[in-house]
């Protein structure tokens, strides 16, 4: 799992604006990230590069696998997960029973 991010949703969504809006001033795009991190007070400039680069994923600039997706798809691995589970019981207790309707009545 993963853990939660220390930073608020409005200091990221802060963060990835700054950037676009402040990138023309700067060479490259990471001096700007380094820039907008040191600004805001964030850690690490890779922090930053982090939410631009899943901003522009989830607003279809750039390839990848969306927030959204993401979430579905993690929705269905912890469903497939309780499902593998459920079968794995269902198949223990029919083998159960298999045995138990195998054996012979002790009924006279």
């Amino acid at each position: 799992m993963a853990r939660p991010s220390p930073y608020p949703a409005e200091l990221r969504d802060r963060a990835v604006r700054m950037v676009s809006e402040i990138r023309p001033n700067y060479p490259t795009e990471w001096a700007a990230m380094k820039a907008v991190a040191a600004k805001l007070g964030i850690g690490a400039a890779e922090t930053v590069r982090t939410w631009v680069r899943k901003s522009q994923v989830d607003a279809g600039q750039r390839p990848g696998v969306t927030s959204e997706e993401a979430s579905e798809i993690k929705r269905f691995k912890a469903e497939n997960a309780e499902l593998r589970r459920a079968n794995e019981i269902l198949k223990a207790a029919s083998t159960f029973f298999a045995v138990e309707l195998d054996r012979p009545s002790k009924r006279s």
